[in-house]
């Protein structure tokens, strides 16, 4: 049974705990998604009947008798935890050392060039939650004009204005500027616009966050689905992820329900290729927030509106959901954590009930999804196609 559509959806941050290497990151023991079914909120049948809790190393719930879709978990290979990482192995590219970090903040070598080309001071310049830097900084940058660079335990150099103060599209240039600075040993994964409004002390941060990211170093699955003549469309995120490299089409997202209303309605269209979807609040609101209730009724939207999906789906069509890291909301912190993250398949062309154990490599997507377009590139990855395709029964 051949494959026309893939709609890959990456439920962001949403960790199944596992990974062997959690340790190494000071992450032993997260579990997002133990940490989310303890809630009174969380009800996800859709997902659990495909086989989330039948997955290797699941205990958190009993797993069903019957699994309509196929199930695994993925390890991730790369030396790194956050979503640009995360999003390019699954693209198919693996990355063997990290991001560079600034637990002390950027260097003055960084901080004085960006100051010089924007005309702008810079204010707290630490590893800070988004919410709190605008709540003890958010005065200072109104009265001043200076821009609040701040960055997290990812690679990333996230700037936060009022929007009132400076006007979105000068942010959006000062990141063009710091993300034409921070290359070689400074190349960090991501520059982020993180605008505010409202008045002190109840300054909130607005939808117009957007990202600017590095190029990925080698070839993904999006640029060769192009090349070989297959539709690429993103929806959220995606297109900032991998700086629109191999997407065609894009749709920008309100948060999760938007998202995957915005997929709903792509199902309508007569396309053949990939559908590749982020939902970032899980891990935006959720799990940096240590938010378990609000991170289950996310998860739950989410499942009602994935069994519109299953019932939408043609007879060519596969649904695979996954992750690009953890954000276990009952860890200590709010960074991300190292976690394994599921892997789900659902459509006609799916064998239910196969159980793909545990992978080694989040790419092992990208090699899968080019083998059921029947293109022969080899990108990071080992494919499972044949363990899960009709075409082999």
């Amino acid at each position: 049974m051949s494959v026309k559509r893939v709609f890959l959806i990456v439920l962001d941050s949403y960790g199944i705990g596992g990974a062997p290497d959690a340790a190494r990151f000071g992450d032993e023991g997260a579990d997002t998604l133990a940490t989310i079914v303890k809630s009174p909120e969380y009800h996800t049948p859709y997902m659990a009947s495909m086989g989330l809790f039948n997955i290797e190393g699941v205990s958190c719930k009993e797993g069903c008798a019957a699994p309509t879709g196929a199930f695994g978990r993925m390890r991730e290979a790369s030396m790194g935890k956050d979503t640009t990482i995360g999003h390019w192995e699954i693209a198919g590219v693996v990355s063997p050392n990290p991001m560079p970090v600034y637990p002390q903040g950027f260097p003055e070598e960084v901080l004085a060039p960006f100051r010089e080309k924007t005309g702008r001071g810079v204010l707290c310049n630490l590893p800070y939650s988004g919410t709190e830097a605008i709540r003890d900084y958010g005065e200072e940058h109104v009265r001043t004009g200076d821009l609040i660079v701040y960055t997290s335990a990812d690679s990333v150099f996230q700037i936060a204005a009022h929007e009132k103060v400076v006007p979105l599209e000068e942010l959006y240039e000062d990141c063009r500027i710091a993300r034409k600075l921070l290359t070689g040993k400074h190349a960090v994964g991501r520059v982020i616009a993180r605008p505010f409004d409202g008045e002190a002390p109840n300054f909130v941060r607005t939808r117009n966050r957007h990202d600017f990211s590095l190029l990925p170093p080698k070839r993904t699955m999006l640029v060769s689905l192009q090349e070989h003549g297959f539709d690429t469309y993103g929806v959220g995120k995606i297109f900032d992820i991998f700086a629109g490299q191999g997407i065609a089409h894009t749709a920008s997202i309100q948060g999760n329900e938007d998202g995957m209303e915005k997929t709903l309605k792509l199902m309508e269209e007569d396309f053949t290729g990939l559908c590749f979807v982020n939902l970032v609040d899980f891990d935006m609101l959720y799990g940096h927030r240590n938010d378990a209730a609000g991170y289950a009724r996310a998860a739950s939207v989410f499942d009602r509106q994935l069994g519109q999906m299953m019932e939408k789906l043609g007879e060519e069509d596969v649904i695979l959901i996954t992750a690009d890291h953890g954000c276990d909301p009952g860890y200590p912190g709010t960074d991300h954590t190292r976690e394994c993250t599921p892997l789900l398949l659902y459509g006609a062309p799916i064998k239910p009930g196969v159980s793909l154990g545990t992978r080694e490599s989040f790419a092992d997507i990208a090699a899968t999804v080019l083998e059921m377009f029947k293109i022969p590139e080899r990108l990071d990855g080992t494919s499972f196609w044949k363990l899960v395709s009709r075409e082999e029964a």
